[in-house]
């Protein structure tokens, strides 16, 4: 057994690799693949199950596992008789040669990093970046997962939400208020309209009724060139797939207005003509 542990399989110049230390590393590796594995079980177990648990224990996961690995990568190959300082200075060369041309990448890692630290962006968080908004499936070293409102997975790199304006819809609570505007004729009921507004956008299943002071509310916003311009505010908690709960809501309004006799006016100019004298 001892002759087979010391048996040599690759001379590396400055020392060899033999059957026991690549067995130890192996080893090693495995071993931290399996107190991963039962991290990650008793986790589940305890604050929820997969990538549906507690989206700040599966941040700390995450970022646990990350250094767990760093080290044991970093002592495999120590084991296996590689020298870690050949590899830094290796690498430093290496970072001097690339430049700039990899310091975003490290920006977007130490982002990822900070991300997972804080939890101030989870698993099922709804975000708006750059005007597009979807839900986090999945937040990683260098980038983050999100799922938009038409079912496609973005990868955004994690220093937008760190250096960039960012909207959190649902970072304190998921009720968020919405509005939806229209205009009336001029000449018709005011207080009909928003009768007619309230009930339309109470109608809804989506919408809270009067929940906790989240009543829904009409205002008179403007007088418009051509019409009465009224704005309609609603709470909801389906703030992922708001845009089709305020589609759905106008549709409600169009019916409700023709049912009473309510007119959609479209942009009118009055003009004037004049008869010119003869010379």
């Amino acid at each position: 057994m001892n002759e087979f542990l010391q048996h040599k399989l690759l001379d590396l110049g400055y020392g060899s690799l033999t059957t026991g230390q690549l067995i130890s590393a192996l080893l090693v590796l495995a071993g931290t693949w399996a107190l991963l594995r039962v991290l990650r079980s008793w986790l589940d177990h305890r604050w929820g199950h997969g990538d549906h648990g507690n989206p700040r224990v599966i941040a700390v996961y995450k970022l646990v596992s990350y250094f767990f690995w760093t080290g044991t990568i970093l002592l495999a190959l120590d084991m296996v008789g590689v020298r870690l300082t050949f590899l830094l200075a290796g690498g430093a060369a290496l970072l001097v040669g690339l430049g700039l041309g990899i310091q975003q990448t490290f920006n977007d890692i130490i982002s990822g990093i900070i991300i997972l630290a804080e939890g101030m962006i989870k698993v099922g968080d709804v975000m708006e970046v750059d005007g597009t908004v979807g839900r986090v499936t999945d937040i990683n070293l260098r980038t983050t997962k999100v799922l938009t409102r038409d079912d496609i997975h973005l990868l955004v790199p994690n220093h937008k939400f760190i250096n960039e304006n960012v909207i959190n819809w649902s970072h304190t609570d998921m009720v968020t208020r919405f509005h939806i505007g229209v205009g009336v004729a001029y000449g018709t009921d005011a207080r009909l309209v928003e009768r007619v507004l309230i009930q339309c956008a109470n109608a809804h299943p989506a919408v809270l009724s009067d929940d906790h002071g989240h009543s829904i509310t009409v205002r008179l916003v403007d007088f418009g060139d051509s019409s009465l311009d009224f704005e309609v505010l609603f709470y909801s908690r389906n703030v992922f797939r708001i845009e089709t709960t305020k589609s759905e809501i106008r549709f409600a309004i169009v019916d409700a207005f023709k049912e009473n006799g309510i007119t959609i006016p479209f942009p009118q100019r009055d003009v004037h003509m004049y008869p010119t004298g003869r010379s």
